[in-house]
Parts: structure tokens; sequence; C-alpha cells
């Protein structure tokens, strides 16, 4: 079973869907303490969660492999006191955080759709840029702020701006090089029970190349 929680004593995520975020903003030094540049090529990697009662989308947010690696998460309500988040940007996102943030949206009632698609360096870099300078998102305004952003980007011109975040990763899906894979789990809703089979050595266990 995929755990959903990062370090044992520090508290659970909180796991919902599109709404208001929960966590204030970080210092700069612990964004900076924070950094993480992943060794793999340039990339966008957009995840949907997805209702599997209604097939409706629940969230969308953006992980942006750029100069340093983020996920802008926006209205999210995934946060944990030991991953810095400055204005809905999520700062830190190594390869453990990455998986542990897909596999705490896919549960019994939710599935992530993961759509990565590598882009240019200079694409990249942009999409870091433009998720920092958006400020925070209201409530439901995820799949908006989030296509908002990727349309603005060379190579992405085809996408429309859209409310509905399954709109979104339709749109994104159809784009030339996208991968798309989806993650279903069975987890319930009970942290409490993520927390208790929490492991403390998985980092460990997750590679460089992973996510």
């Amino acid at each position: 079973m995929k755990r959903r929680v990062f370090l044992t004593g520090c508290g659970a995520f909180a796991l919902t869907g599109c709404g208001a975020s929960m966590s204030g903003n970080a210092t700069s030094d612990a964004v900076a303490r924070a950094g993480y540049v992943h060794s793999g090529p340039p990339a966008l990697t957009l995840f949907t969660m997805v209702n599997n009662n209604t097939g409706a989308g629940a969230h969308t947010s953006l992980m942006i492999n750029a100069s340093q690696r983020v996920i802008f998460d926006p209205a999210g309500s995934v946060r944990h006191e030991s991953i810095p988040e400055i204005n809905d940007v999520l700062y830190g996102i190594t390869p453990y955080v990455a998986k542990f943030y897909a596999s705490a949206h896919a549960r019994k009632t939710y599935h992530a759709i993961i759509q990565r698609r590598e882009v240019s360096p200079q694409v990249a870099e942009m999409a870091l840029q433009m998720a920092q300078s958006i400020g925070p998102v209201g409530q439901a305004q995820c799949a908006l702020k989030t296509s908002g952003l990727l349309a603005k980007l060379p190579g992405f011109e085809p996408l429309r701006t859209t409310w509905f975040p399954v709109k979104l990763a339709e749109q994104f899906g159809e784009l030339p090089g996208t991968v798309t894979r989806e993650l279903y789990e069975n987890d319930a809703d009970d942290k409490a029970v993520a927390i208790a089979e929490y492991d403390p050595n998985a980092a460990s266990q997750v590679s460089q190349a992973a996510q």
C-alpha cells in the first residue's frame, strides 16, 4: 500500500479536492534550503485527480522540472510542514516527494491521471517563472489557472483555457510527445491508517529516475 504521510511526528497531509490552500507561505530561506534539482530532462507533468464514481475532475496541478523542480498546486490542499510552499508553489520536489504527492491523491474514491511532456529548458523555465508569479489561487480555479499558464507557453498553443480538470487532461493528452499513465490505489481515506503504516526508510527506496 502506498503511504500518504512524509514524516512521523510531523502531521499528515490534508487530503481534499480543489479547495483553499491550507498552509501559509514559507520563508525564502526555507525555500532555498529545500530547492531540488532533478537530473532528468526538462518536463511538465500534469496531474489530474478524477472521481472514480462520477468521472468528474476534482483537481489539477503541474509539476515543473526546470532549474529546480516544483509543483504548482493552485488552490491545492495537499500540504505538509516539511514541504515549503509560497503562493501555491511547492518546493523541494524530490523523487520521494513526487511519488508520495501522486499517491496522496489516489485512493478508493479517486485516481490520478499523470501526463508528462518533455520541453526545452527555456520553456520549463518560463513555466516556473509564471507559476511563481501567479500568486495564491482562489477555490475551484485550479484547472483555469493551470490551463492559462500552459496556453502561454511555446508548443502549447493548441490548449484552450478551461475550468474543468478532465477537459484540460484531454487537451494535454493530444499534444505530441505526451506520455500518459493512471494511478489507482485502494487506500482508505482514514489518514490515521496511513500514519500507522508509514515506513520512515521509504525515502531511500525511491530512485532518482522514479519521477
